[in-house]
């Protein structure tokens, strides 16, 4: 019973693949297909397009019909946008409709299945009873399929025969398996409560002058490491960008599920320490990709990518820890569906990039970034000394959560 947790988790593994085994194919659809690097970045947004709907419709229908029907549906949407993606050689408006339907399964997965991971992990369903378990537990699966995928997916490119083919078959083999293993994961949504609009934790201060801030750089980390760095440094190796975008994705997303337990280690010094380590983190990791940008050093860009990705780590970890510690159980899959939604406006950066680079060397843009997420690191961290007198209230709704769980 205790385990329930993991197969369910296995499924936001599995989505987690599914959104980014494109990002490290980007150099081979320029060189195979033609497309220019703006119609390349381009699909990274329309993907966070089909992503909003899918968090914000998953996440209500995740808290009134149940998180299990609405994950299974979405590993079926994924499965299907793979498909499209794998037909996108033979006519590339289908590369559109696969990562549209890429970003609506992963929207909902992502608010529903986070709120099923945390309801499966502590009481009644789970044994956990440390604040945020299920949220790490979450965030750690998901990071694992996202950072994985770019590896698995540039290796088959390079070596592998049909490349932007075989390249998405491993997704379809997840999906089935996922599906398979998950089929014995109880519900977890009581048809009892009935959510309210007043209790959603939308407004909460503790969610609107801490998650919110923090929020949109969660993926730009990640985002800068495998859609921005890889085509700024490429010259440098030769016949081996596809390589080099893999790597560069599974360091970002891969080195932030490695500091996530790192993360809540942190937390013991206060709400926000997570956030504030991660901001500055994120900031000289922005400063060093700018850097390597700048001289096309390769080695010094994935280093960046390691550091953004502890970033990520820390940040993701902040995010749903306090989500899911504000969130009363009836419109946790809603304010997820929140959280994510604000996160993924950080994938709109490599796209971003593209955009003013015909004005603005990436460099340049990279290092205002950098002052950017100081400045919010450092109005996150005032909010946090503001915010110490409510560690009563904060302790006084976990025991809540608890009594209502049968636990006190």
């Amino acid at each position: 019973m205790r385990n329930k947790w993991l197969p369910a988790a296995f499924l936001l593994t599995t989505a987690g693949w599914g959104a980014n085994q494109f990002s490290s194919l980007l150099e081979g659809y320029q060189a195979e297909l033609g497309l220019s690097g703006q119609a390349v970045t381009g699909l990274l947004v329309l993907y966070v397009v089909g992503l909003l709907p899918g968090l914000l419709l998953g996440g209500p229908m995740g808290d009134r019909y149940g998180r299990r029907p609405v994950v299974f549906g979405a590993i079926a949407i994924s499965a299907a946008g793979t498909a499209a993606l794998m037909a996108g050689v033979l006519a590339t408006p289908w590369l559109l409709v696969g990562r549209l339907l890429a970003g609506i399964s992963t929207g909902a997965v992502l608010a529903a299945g986070s709120a099923w991971v945390r309801d499966l992990s502590h009481p009644p369903f789970g044994t956990a009873v440390e604040d945020g378990v299920g949220a790490r537990r979450a965030g750690v699966l998901l990071s694992l399929g996202f950072s994985v995928s770019g590896l698995v997916s540039a290796l088959i490119a390079q070596w592998g025969p049909n490349p932007l083919v075989s390249a998405y078959l491993p997704h379809l083999v997840l999906c089935i398996a996922g599906l398979s293993l998950a089929v014995a994961c109880p519900e977890t949504r009581s048809r009892e409560v009935q959510p309210g609009p007043q209790s959603s934790g939308l407004r909460d201060p503790r969610f609107l002058r801490l998650v919110v801030p923090v929020a949109p750089w969660v993926f730009v980390g990640p985002t800068v490491a495998f859609g921005v760095l890889p085509e700024q440094v490429a010259s440098a190796v030769p016949g081996f960008e596809l390589v080099f975008a893999g790597v560069a994705a599974l360091m970002a997303p891969g080195f932030g599920a490695v500091v996530q337990p790192l993360a809540r280690r942190v937390a013991q010094r206060g709400e926000c320490a997570p956030a504030v380590v991660g901001l500055l983190t994120t900031t000289a990791a922005l400063t060093l990709a700018a850097v390597a940008v700048w001289w096309v050093l390769p080695g010094l860009a994935l280093f960046a990518a390691l550091v953004l990705g502890a970033g990520y780590g820390f940040c993701v970890t902040f995010c749903l820890t306090v989500v899911g510690r504000i969130a009363p159980p009836s419109t946790l899959a809603r304010l997820t569906a929140v959280f994510w939604s604000m996160a993924y406006l950080g994938f709109c950066t490599p796209f971003a990039v593209s955009l003013l680079e015909p004005f603005v060397t990436a460099p340049v843009v990279l290092a205002v970034m950098a002052g950017l997420a100081l400045l919010t690191c450092a109005a996150v961290s005032a909010r946090d000394q503001a915010d110490r007198d409510g560690q009563e209230r904060r302790s006084a709704d976990r025991i809540q959560r608890l009594r209502d769980a049968g636990v006190l």
